[in-house]
């Protein structure tokens, strides 16, 4: 073990059986916060949450949170397992320091918010750089998915509630930037919501995308460079309305009681478009509802009083539930 830079000690590979810590899995995800300066960017926009005399910065506490959830962590007192390998991990926080650092950030609300999420918005454009080719938007375009997801809960926790599914938790809409076919979702937005939250709110999905394009770089968080795609949950006047403003490009599933149309050569079974082709439809204007018109179209207008037209992606409903299987 070499001398600490940043908030973790140095680990390397020796093969004379001598120093062996355990966990040494997760040494992976502490090197990528080093390159990333990850815990450095979130120390610095934290630091005034931090007192004259403490000893564990609430960057690195907040950022041991990390490595502690992927080894099978699920609540703030597992960050227990870090601190038996200060080898490892460097020193840890105990138990109740971070009690009190969560109840401090709890206290003064967006404003730490704010600062968490500008510091990883920093940090993301800086991985994004580094990763050149193989970034999310190296095609010149950044795709961002928004879904709700639900969480079970086992006991009775804040904001729990149940759900559409006869479960009982948290139903959180998510925001994930796509990586293509050969990568995972970069999460990039979680807006936290009671288990009877509905699936189709406007005014949650506008925060999500919110959410999500402020950590997208500058030149991503308006115009059609970026896709917005949701499932049926985000097809209502609203949102596409708001997508309309920002000048964003919107993808959504087909309405399930659209009539087939005629087959054509680029069509795909029962007449409909082939999955995942894109194309352009006017946008209908009519008053706005919040709901959706059964002919699936919507009504907005762009910032000048003009007809838009959004890209909107079909999908035959019978043929989805085919390939999801």
């Amino acid at each position: 073990m070499k001398k600490p830079a940043g908030s973790y000690p140095h680990v390397r590979v020796r093969e004379d059986g001598r120093a062996v810590v355990s966990q040494a899995g997760s040494v992976l995800l502490i090197e990528t916060v080093r390159k990333t300066r990850l815990d450095q960017a979130i120390s610095a926009v934290l630091a005034p949450w931090r007192k004259p005399r403490a000893v564990h910065g609430p960057g690195k506490i907040l950022v041991d949170f990390a490595p502690s959830v992927t080894l099978s962590g699920d609540c703030l007192a597992d960050i227990a397992l870090l601190r038996s390998e200060p080898a490892v991990f460097g020193p840890v926080a105990s138990d109740p320091t971070v009690s009190r650092l969560i109840g401090t950030l709890a206290t003064s609300g967006e404003k730490a918010l704010t600062a968490i999420r500008a510091a990883r918005s920093e940090v993301r454009n800086h991985v994004w750089e580094l990763a050149g080719d193989q970034a999310p938007d190296s095609s010149g375009q950044v795709i961002v998915d928004l879904d709700g997801v639900l969480i079970v809960a086992h006991s009775d926790k804040q904001d729990a509630a149940p759900t559409w599914q006869t479960s009982y938790g948290h139903h959180p809409l998510m925001g994930f930037v796509d990586h293509g076919p050969g990568g995972t979702g970069e999460p990039v937005a979680a807006l936290l919501r009671p288990g009877n939250a509905g699936s189709n709110t406007a005014a949650d999905h506008i925060t999500a995308a919110r959410l999500a394009l402020a950590q997208l770089p500058k030149k991503y968080r308006r115009g059609r460079r970026t896709l917005i795609r949701c499932d049926s949950g985000g097809d209502t006047h609203e949102f596409v309305a708001w997508l309309a403003q920002h000048l964003l490009r919107h993808q959504h599933p087909r309405p399930a009681d659209r009539r087939p149309r005629a087959p054509s050569p680029a069509a795909g079974p029962r007449g409909g478009p082939r999955p995942g082709r894109t194309f352009d439809r006017p946008a209908q204007l009519a008053p706005a509802r919040s709901q959706t018109p059964s002919n699936g179209s919507h009504s907005c207008r762009t910032p000048d009083d003009q007809p838009t037209r959004l890209p909107l992606r079909e999908e035959d409903p019978q043929m989805a539930r085919r390939t999801s299987r």
